[in-house]
């Protein structure tokens, strides 16, 4: 176009290189039409009659572009907007266009190498906190301002999570122009559908599936912005090879369809192409992550989504509070509704039984849930009349397409095969004619487009669990392997050895494909499990023998095997679950419990474990494996430790050689631990070390207790090294561990630097006035750290004057704890001093210091000025009566404080009556801490009458103030006119069995509410 309007004396040189240096294609055409907007009509007429006459792309695409896009967006929206409602539920909140996607590093190993249920169980359906969450209309944008757009994106997420309602909704709303304008063309393929082509063209592919886009090579040009998607990796029959495909550049030359994607993925084809891909999490790992720019994951339902899924669901109340209560108490169906597919067919089948009056038969088992889910499938499609529908009526037809479709279901398994051509279903003896009933509609969704008319089972469970109902009918009669689909193979005769046959297949496969099949296939043998579907498969009696021998086979398998528990180890305790011979799991549930595991962690207790810490609601907010484990066990379950949010590993006499394993655990790409307690144990500076290694490259872990162990300043120094590094650790606990002032030099180092650190205990390490001298330098420019703990460390005046001046600067720190460190009057009167300056201080303990009347009355200035301090804490100083009387007077004054600790400080009548003064006027203190003092009969009058007039004071401690029985009256008549006091102890007081019944009438009278400790 350029050289042409400089042909025709249109353009100038000039004007042709402020075009060209205009940047981008788009940029550098509205620098063209600036240009030409300025010569009037000529200009125009040149840039026309070239495009008219050119036979150029990008001249023919100018020409047809509007009409191409237009009816392009028609014909998407009207294919996709029959799925509207299918794709949508009642509550608009849980609607793909109320939600997000995690934008993740790459693919995990659990994601790799697990199933997609196993995935869902171990991790509770929880996701890692640090990810970012990625609006759908984002996803194909730069994430920050100097990067580029993805070129390939992945998303990927378990069976069932929406992977397909996403790429409908989003074509929907591309087609309406409410995301991604951007593109002008976005190109939708189902790998489903592409299982019907063997070899063409990137262009004779478009074509085929848009015919009415004339000439494909104009939308797959460079002038357009294309988005093409493969929705479905995994039901794809071809398996990516990215090392052998066979290099294609020409979008015009025929190649194989997996050959042709293979090169679009890597741009060797159409490589200025948008590609989005999505697929499950195992056969994504096919791509290699170089060739993708972003991967995102989606997320599925929270507790909270399926509790609100439920009241949306049902029009009734009740029966959604019924269900909501069922699954809280049958925690492994629970994790299952994370799913947003299985949630919908828990829920209807849940809800069919209930409507059947048998709320006695809800299963507690996937097996029972899915026995029942095809049950209502086949007793819904039979008319209903006056008269009961018989057995022999409802299984008619069922009875002959069930046992097909398990076969198909089985076999597909076997051959990771998810979607089923016409042919297939034909070819397993099934009449197309019956799947358009209730029974086949309910399993079998129908796909259809213009390629290719393609079937798939309603959720992968669901072609897992029809799987093992095929084997394990058939294996009551098979006399060969029923894992060979010829009938050439080594002779099997009997249930018993196909049953082993079916764990023996499902321990090797490296990808865990089978471990739900098993699960089901073992669940069968549960008579209570099998009574829904006993009639539609023809199983016949079972006399529970086959269950009880099953029970000591899976033990068996559970006693054997390599120390390390794996997950396909744990798969055999959710088997003994769904068999429900729960024995041995109730045992190790109860020790769980009750933290009595020590000892008694054989391997099978191990292997239960591992499965508890996914299922049990012992395990849902924290792991507690207090004083349980040691090397070899923790060893042996490190693999599922990896899964847990917050593992409690106290009193388990660790040594540095356990820290190695944690180490490790830390360090590793799956880990999930949010919060871990290794406090009284034995770590030295060697286990700090090995800790130390793994806060460098963990992301999730925000808390860290080594309360109670021997790390020293060597530790210390080891663990403030890599905190200088790390960016996600919150709140640390270094309580007890000898790290002296050392320590606190290196941890002041981190205070400098570190941006995300909350909380630091350093109480009880010797530090010393130096140590806390480093510490307080460091506080002046820290403007994160919010709570401080440096009790019992030697800090005296010296080191409480460093940390006061530095609050003369610091308004971040919101908590301070001082206790016993031989404070002074000095060390308090620099720190009022400081008060006056800070506004940000909240709590301030002082506890056990030698803070005397001086100290009281510097606060008691700083009082008067400071109303942020809601927390003051002077217990077990040496205030005395003066003292006190001056915090008193300040308090009448004071908007801020809440909280106020007095306890043994020698206060007497004479205080008590200040303090009582002070209470009538002050609203804003809520508790009151006066015991071990001697305020006696005459101090509580003062404070009865105090108590008749004060509206804020809810707590008040008089424990060992010499009472005695007439103060027990006093404060009983105070009660009858106070009605804020919620909590009162007296106890140590001399009050007798008259008094308590004084006090417990005034309750019963005029203050219900109020808790009085006698």
């Amino acid at each position: 176009i350029l050289t042409h309007l400089k042909k025709v004396d249109v353009l100038t040189l000039a004007e042709e290189a402020i075009i060209k240096e205009a940047g981008q294609l788009k940029d550098q055409a509205t620098m063209l039409t600036t240009v030409l907007a300025g010569k009037e009509s000529h200009g125009s007429d040149a840039l026309q009659g070239f495009i008219t006459s050119s036979s150029a792309p990008v001249s023919q695409l100018i020409l047809n572009y509007d009409s191409m896009v237009k009816k392009h967006k028609e014909v998407l929206l009207q294919q996709y907007e029959h799925y509207r409602e299918r794709d949508s539920v009642s509550c608009s909140k849980l609607n793909t266009c109320s939600r997000t996607l995690l934008l993740i590093d790459g693919l995990s190993d659990l994601q790799q190498k697990e199933h997609d249920l196993m995935q869902v169980g171990v991790t509770r359906g929880r996701k890692l906190n640090h990810l970012r969450q990625l609006g759908l209309a984002k996803l194909f944008e730069p994430l920050t301002r100097v990067s580029l757009p993805p070129r390939v994106s992945l998303t990927i997420g378990v069976s069932g999570i929406g992977k397909t309602t996403w790429v409908r909704h989003f074509i929907r709303q591309w087609s309406q122009g409410a995301v991604c304008s951007d593109f002008h063309f976005v190109l939708p393929f189902t790998f489903s559908e592409l299982n019907a082509l063997e070899k063409l063209s990137a262009d004779k592919l478009v074509k085929m599936a848009f015919p009415y886009l004339s000439d494909p090579s104009l939308v797959l040009s460079s002038p357009c912005r294309t988005l093409l998607i493969f929705d479905g990796l995994d039901e794809f029959r071809c398996r990516l090879n990215f090392s052998d495909a066979v290099p294609c550049n020409d979008p015009k030359k025929e190649v194989s369809i997996d050959d042709l994607i293979t090169n679009i993925i890597r741009g060797n084809l159409l490589p200025d192409v948008a590609v989005w891909v999505t697929s499950r999490p195992g056969v994504a790992s096919l791509i290699p992550g170089g060739l993708v720019d972003r991967v995102s994951e989606i997320p599925g339902f929270g507790p909270d989504d399926i509790q609100t899924f439920l009241n949306y669901h049902f029009s009734e109340k009740d029966f959604a509070s019924k269900i909501w209560a069922h699954l809280q108490a049958h925690k492994i169906l629970m994790v299952m509704c994370y799913i947003p597919c299985i949630c919908w067919m828990t829920a209807d089948t849940l809800l069919y039984i209930l409507q059947s009056g048998a709320p006695e038969s809800l299963p507690r088992t996937c097996t029972g849930l899915y026995a029942h889910f095809c049950c209502m499938k086949a007793e819904l499609g039979e008319p209903r009349g006056r008269e009961p529908i018989k057995t022999e009526q409802i299984h008619g037809n069922n009875r002959k397409l069930l046992g097909n479709i398990g076969r198909l279901a089985f076999y597909g398994l076997l051959k990771h095969k998810y979607t089923f051509s016409e042919q297939d279903l034909k070819a397993y003896g099934i009449d197309l004619q019956l799947t358009q009933g209730s029974l086949g509609t309910g399993v079998l969704i129908r796909l259809e487009s213009t390629i290719h008319t393609t079937y798939r089972f309603t959720h992968l469970a669901l072609q897992e669990f029809l799987a093992a109902t095929f084997y394990h009918v058939s294996s009551k009669r098979a006399i060969f392997d029923l894992f060979s689909e010829s009938t050439m193979s080594w002779p099997k005769i009997g249930f018993q050895n196909h049953f082993r046959s079916a764990f023996q297949h499902s321990q090797q496969a490296e990808d865990g494909h089978l471990d739900v099949f098993v699960r089901f296939l073992t669940g069968l043998l549960c008579p209570t499990a099998m009574k829904p579907v006993a009639g539609l498969l023809a199983a016949g009696k079972d006399d529970g023998n086959q269950k009880v021998w099953a029970a000591g086979f899976l033990q068996g398998l559970m006693s054997s095997g390599e120390a390390v528990v794996s997950l396909r180890t744990v798969n055999l305790a959710y088997c003994l679950h769904e068999l429900q011979q729960t024995e041995l799991l109730r045992s190790v549930e109860e020790d769980l419990r009750q933290e009595s595991l020590a000892g008694k962690l054989t391997r099978p207790h191990c292997v239960v474990l591992g499965f508890l810490l996914h299922v049990s609601p012992e395990c849902s907010d924290q792991t507690n494996l207090t004083g349980s484990l040691n090397y070899s066990t923790v060893k042996s379950l490190l693999p599922q430790l990896l899964y847990c949010s917050h593992l409690r590993l106290e009193n388990n006499s660790f040594k540095d050689d356990v820290m190695e394993l944690l180490g490790s655990l830390l360090s590793a790409k799956d880990c999930h631990i949010q919060k871990i307690s290794l406090a009284d144990n034995a770590i030295s500076n060697k286990g700090a070390k090995a800790l130390s290694r793994a806060l460098l490259v963990n992301r999730t872990l925000t808390c860290l207790n080594l309360r109670n162990n021997n790390i020293g300043s060597k530790g210390a120094k080891f663990l403030a090294e890599a905190l200088k590094m790390n960016q996600v650790l919150t709140s640390i606990n270094f309580q007890n561990n000898s790290i002296e002032e050392e320590g606190a030099q290196a941890l002041a180092e981190v205070l400098q630097c570190n941006r995300k650190l909350v909380s630091l205990n350093v109480r009880k390490n010797k530090i010393g006035a130096e140590g806390a001298k480093r510490i307080a330098d460091a506080l002046k420019t820290n403007r994160t750290l919010t709570k401080l703990i440096l009790c019992s460390n030697q800090l005296g005046d010296k080191g409480t004057v460093a940390l006061a001046e530095a609050l003369k600067l610091n308004q971040t720190l919101l908590s301070l704890q001082l206790q016993s460190n031989s404070i002074s009057n000095r060390g308090m009167t620099a720190l009022t001093k400081a008060l006056r300056f800070n506004h940000g201080l909240v709590t301030l303990n002082l506890r056990e210091n030698s803070i005397g009347i001086e100290g009281a009355k510097n606060m008691a200035q700083a009082l008067q000025e400071n109303n942020s301090l809601q927390n003051l804490d002077l217990t077990a100083n040496l205030l005395h009566d003066e003292g006190v009387q001056a915090i008193s007077a300040a308090i009448k004054f004071n908007r801020g404080l809440t909280s106020l600790h007095l306890q043994w400080n020698f206060i007497k009548s004479t205080a008590a009556k200040v303090l009582a003064n002070a209470l009538m006027t002050n609203a804003t203190i809520k508790l009151l801490d006066l015991q071990e003092n001697a305020i006696g009969n005459e101090g509580v009058i003062f404070l009865a009458e105090a108590l008749k007039v004060n509206t804020s004071l809810q707590t008040l401690c008089l424990q060992e103030n010499s009472l005695g029985m007439d103060g027990a009256i006093f404060i009983a008549t105070a009660l009858k006119g106070n009605h804020q006091l919620a909590y009162i102890n007296l106890q140590g007081n001399g009050i007798g069995e008259s008094g308590a019944k004084v006090i417990s009438d005034a309750i019963r009278a005029t203050a219900l509410s109020c808790v009085v400790d006698i």
